[in-house]
């Protein structure tokens, strides 16, 4: 029987997210926890699912708040390696008007990109129901053979595979490289999460339905959700294609808001015993709007990992509450 819900490896890290300015004028940055995975993760505490983590921060004052920021949202910390040497990885983001972002990393390297496969705690890979991943544990020699170790023993111990490709461009040598990893990740996943701008980069195929009927028949991948930003989600599986429209609400920035969907749809598919090929309209349908419903909420609030809506939250932002 296995005890974890969900286990994620990948990157954690530090977003210094804008805040106001100084009484001199200058930007004041708040700094808050980071990283897609243990945004999933989060989210998916907060849904009262068990999950745990597996990555690596540097041993300074960064790599210790965010062990205590996962720790605190009930992410199991067992699997999160410290590096003596290179420092926590750290982001700068620029919100812009619409509430997009842009971001600078300092990585070169980062804490999270020196996680070798001899640190893997295998105990938290082999019992998870779900493995998730992403590609930014990809980007380099080191972490991408921890990941790829990752993949073979959740996939010998019969977990389902999540994969959320999270493209984040100036973090790969080339978009070539990009590419090819992306696609590993495809060819060993059994629900993916893609983005609108990701498909097209991915495809060069600019209609959505065709560049997933075309990942579809490449991979094979049983379960595939398109995020669309304000203009909501698809999902795609048996057969299927289910569109639900986003949440109207007032953005203040975007950050973490694919993450919190992304958990919400994984809460679903362990509520329906990880049987995604049985799903129907009515349920994808059903899974789609809770999901778009949270991911709204965080948009309204500054940082993802530490204000993660609960699910009367999402209820009531459904019902219009």
């Amino acid at each position: 029987m296995k005890s974890i819900d969900v286990t994620a490896i990948g990157e954690l890290l530090i977003d210094f997210t804008e805040n106001g300015i100084s009484e001199q004028g200058n930007p004041v940055l708040e700094v808050n926890p980071g990283g897609a995975p243990c945004n999933v993760l989060s989210m998916l505490s907060r849904l009262g699912r068990k999950t745990a983590f597996v990555g690596k921060v540097g041993d300074d004052m960064f790599g210790r708040q965010l062990r205590q920021a996962i720790s605190e949202a009930g992410i199991e910390t067992k699997g999160l390696v410290t590096d003596t040497l290179v420092n926590t990885t750290l982001a700068f983001v620029h919100t812009k008007p619409d509430g997009d972002r842009e971001f600078s990393f300092y990585r070169n390297p980062g804490a999270d990109m020196m996680l070798s496969p001899e640190e893997l705690d295998k105990s938290l890979i082999e019992g998870c129901r779900i493995f998730h991943f992403g590609s930014l544990s990809m980007t380099h020699e080191q972490c991408r053979a921890a990941t790829k170790k990752a993949i073979d023993l959740s996939e010998n111990a019969g977990a389902l595979l999540s994969f959320d490709p999270n493209l984040r461009a100036p973090l790969w040598e080339s978009l070539d490289e990009a590419r090819r990893q992306i696609s590993y990740g495809m060819q060993h996943c059994h629900i993916l999460k893609i983005s609108d701008n990701e498909i097209q980069w991915f495809t060069g195929i600019d209609d959505f339905d065709k560049g997933i009927e075309y990942l579809q028949e490449k991979y094979g991948i049983p379960m595939i959700l398109l995020s669309m930003g304000k203009d909501g989600s698809r999902a795609y599986a048996n057969g299927l294609r289910v569109e639900v429209p986003g949440f109207t609400v007032k953005t203040i920035e975007t950050t973490g808001a694919g993450d919190t969907f992304y958990a919400c749809i994984l809460n679903y598919v362990l509520e329906h015993k990880l049987d995604i090929r049985s799903l129907n309209e009515i349920e994808l349908r059903e899974m789609l709007t809770f999901a778009n419903a949270a991911a709204a909420i965080v948009t309204t609030r500054k940082g993802a990992l530490r204000v993660m809506p609960d699910r009367k939250e999402v209820e009531n932002l459904i019902k219009g509450v």
